[in-house]
């Protein structure tokens, strides 16, 4: 992979009021952040998605009004995959606006945990509809991690699976297929990523069906797509579940009716044996 590909040479994000020394003061309160996050992973792994919102919300709430800032980053930025689950757009633009001031107030802009909530935030910004506002932020995460990480390190590829969705969204198709491609060979290279490639396989198809309905692509992406959810190495768990359920509509939507009921009632299985 070459330097270029997760560096930017301009990036219109503003990120001079996100950075500098990271706030390291201890908080007057800490709270037990690994076991509500265990508690989180509970609920997801039963399907209990409205149990979980509720419960991620309450804490976030507690963080605030106890002071531990640090706990109601780690609770905000949940919180913001939670609501790009539900589809809740104004109380996932509202999680954006609270991270990023969080992030700013404590300049944890050019730190790892900073960039890393900053792409969960770009991410959702693109999920309700603004992808444009995202992509400087992206490119902003693309810097820190090129400082940070080794080229290869898995969190780039939810970088770049996340910025081609943007980049199509904007119509960039070939920014698009280029940081899709980008985001596979990273995933190619770790282990067990079947689930995470299913889901951009399918990111693909979409994409260049945004060009053509015709386009062979489209099947040759749905059928690796296949492949790689039917592997006998996937955990049969709730996030293999929660990746079908993002795989499955797409199924549906180019006609694989078959593949997509599969799908769903093997999704229905898991969630109940669990």
């Amino acid at each position: 992979m070459d330097r270029k590909d997760y560096t930017e040479s301009c990036c219109p994000f503003d990120s001079s009021m996100y950075t500098g020394l990271p706030d390291t003061a201890p908080c007057p309160v800490s709270l037990p952040v690994r076991d509500v996050i265990e508690e989180l992973d509970r609920l997801y792994e039963q399907g209990l998605e409205d149990e979980a919102q509720g419960f991620l919300e309450s804490w976030q709430e507690k963080a605030a009004q106890s002071g531990d800032w640090r706990a109601e980053l780690s609770f905000t930025s949940e919180l913001l995959g939670q609501y790009r689950r539900s589809g809740d757009g104004e109380k996932g633009l509202a999680a954006v606006d609270r991270a990023l001031r969080l992030i700013r107030e404590r300049r944890m802009g050019q730190t790892l945990s900073g960039a890393t909530v900053l792409l969960n935030a770009a991410t959702t910004l693109k999920c309700f509809g603004r992808a444009a506002e995202s992509l400087p932020v992206f490119r902003h995460v693309s810097r820190v991690y090129a400082d940070r990480l080794d080229p290869g390190d898995y969190r780039f590829a939810g970088l770049y699976n996340n910025m081609a969705l943007s980049c199509a969204d904007v119509e960039d198709y070939e920014g698009a297929e280029r940081y899709f491609k980008l985001a596979l060979k990273i995933m190619e290279g770790c282990e067990n990523p079947g689930n995470d490639m299913a889901v951009s396989y399918c990111n693909m198809a979409e994409m260049y069906a945004k060009q053509d309905m015709e386009d062979e692509r489209i099947e040759q992406c749905m059928e690796r797509a296949w492949e790689l959810l039917n592997d006998d190495k996937l955990p049969q768990d709730g996030y293999h579940a929660f990746t079908i359920s993002k795989c499955a509509p797409t199924f549906d939507y180019f006609g694989y009716f078959l593949y997509a009921k599969e799908l769903k009632e093997r999704a229905e299985k898991i969630y109940a044996g669990t």
